[in-house]
């Protein structure tokens, strides 16, 4: 539940001849850096694109001057890892699941939770961003935050993005897993591409106030009401105690069915554009506290906007990949894209419920070489160009060096004293997951990423 300028600022997209040609060098030869691929087999429809659209998941969508998704993400969509029966993302969903499933049941002895978990990745900026009441001006929707397709659709950066087309449908109560998209920072906990399960629970007068002692004079809402940092001016008090007990109830069981009997739990009040009031729940965990999800009190406007207005309710969302790292002991975000037997084989259980503690596969000596360059002059830029961002560079290794990167850090921001002339260095740590590197094909991983970074960002070399 959480929510700079894009990689190639303007013009179209992955037609540029030096960086097509070096990726296309670079995989093609390939993965000859990289013999045994972290990738897993990939989605039967294989995504294009194209000079004026990107042809994904059967359909077409036209190309503009926002599109900026990669060859290297969209080749990551459809694997729904969260779905494939014994790799560590589909042991939490599943455990999270069957507690559900367990915990809560409908008056007819049916599971009182739905899941929904094989949602198309693709929806609409107004899904992803004005159905949650994120704001225009909202810095979660920078270009260079996000992967977009064009101006109006976008690979869903939160499951959030499907909350109000399934209260809309009519549902009360529901769990909802999938994989999202985010440009980010690259390190061992950090990846474009990552997992989501969230839930949904609605109230209405009858439900929440029937065990009440005189429950039938009170109300979920109130006219004339003020908005506090306890409540949304719409809703009463007593309703949103209710409501704020019964999320903390639920999570706090969840948790203790994850991680056992013992667990300390604390909540921190935060901000979300959708909830209010609004919680992350922190965990301790090995002496250090750690959070784990962020929820809250989901905002009227978006249940009046759904047709549930005349109900109030809850909603949670949880990253798969960091329960799953701190549950099993995982220490690097890329093993869950790995094929690598030695890995999967240690999630192969007959129980779900059975401890799993990861066994590293053995570690593979990292090589590291710096990158320095001097950044374009911000009055120098042309129309529609937008000022260097570090999510840009990002971006560009990523597409250059994929897997085989395990960290980018910034080790120097540098302003000439007389020029007033601005330059980055960056450490990039090279680590395969599955073999030795050697320095010569890293240098020309690095060779690669040097050029493109001067051709697609505009940066003077200091090399």
């Amino acid at each position: 539940m959480r929510s700079a300028s894009a990689f190639l600022p303007c013009g179209p997209l992955w037609t540029r001849p030096l960086l097509h040609r070096l990726l296309s060098e670079f995989w093609a030869n390939g993965c000859s850096a990289s013999s045994r691929c972290l990738s897993t087999n990939g989605p039967t429809l294989h995504p294009v694109i194209g000079e004026n659209s990107v042809e994904l998941l059967g359909h077409s969508y036209p190309r503009d001057d926002f599109t900026n998704v990669t060859p290297k993400i969209l080749s990551k969509v459809g694997y729904h890892l969260h779905n494939q029966p014994y790799h560590p993302l589909w042991l939490i969903k599943e455990r999270i699941k069957a507690h559900f499933y367990s915990s809560y049941i409908g008056r007819w002895g049916n599971p009182l939770f739905s899941v929904h978990d094989n949602l198309s990745p693709v929806v609409t900026v107004e899904q992803n961003f004005d159905s949650l009441l994120i704001p225009p001006e909202h810095p979660s929707r920078k270009r260079g935050d996000n992967y977009y397709l064009n101006r109006t659709t976008m690979l869903r950066a939160h499951t959030s993005a499907h909350q109000t087309e399934l209260v809309r449908s009519g549902l009360d109560a529901f769990l909802l897993a999938g994989d999202v998209y985010r440009r980010d920072e690259i390190d061992a906990s950090h990846y474009p591409v990552f997992h989501q399960m969230e839930g949904v629970r609605l109230f209405s007068n009858h439900e929440l106030f029937s065990k009440v002692q005189s429950g039938e004079d009170l109300s979920l809402f109130e006219r004339g009401g003020r908005r506090t940092a306890q409540k949304q001016e719409s809703h009463t008090l007593e309703a949103v105690k209710l409501v704020e007990f019964d999320l903390k109830l639920t999570l706090t069981r969840l948790v203790t069915h994850l991680f056992g009997s013992g667990v300390e739990v604390r909540w921190v009040d935060c901000y979300f554009p959708f909830t209010h009031p609004s919680f992350e729940m922190e965990v301790l965990f090995q002496g250090d506290w750690m959070e784990v999800l962020g929820c809250g009190v989901m905002e009227q406007e978006l249940l009046n906007s759904a047709g549930a207005g005349n109900k109030l309710g809850w909603a949670f969302g949880l990253g798969l990949e960091r329960l799953a790292m701190i549950l099993y002991g995982i220490p690097d975000i890329r093993l869950f894209w790995s094929r690598d037997e030695r890995f999967l084989r240690q999630f192969r259980v007959e129980d779900i419920q059975q401890h799993v503690c990861f066994q590293p596969l053995s570690k593979y000596p990292p090589l590291h070489n710096d990158i320095s360059f001097w950044l374009p002059d911000p009055e120098a830029r042309g129309p529609g160009q937008e000022n260097f961002s570090e999510n840009d560079f990002y971006e560009l290794v990523r597409a250059v060096g994929g897997d085989l990167v395990e960290k980018v850090t910034l080790v120097d921001d540098f302003t000439h004293p007389k020029t007033g002339r601005r330059s980055h260095c960056y450490r990039i740590v090279y680590r395969h997951m599955e073999r030795t590197l050697t320095q010569q094909e890293v240098r020309r991983v690095h060779d690669q990423i040097e050029r493109a970074a001067e051709t697609e960002l505009g940066v003077q070399g200091r090399y």
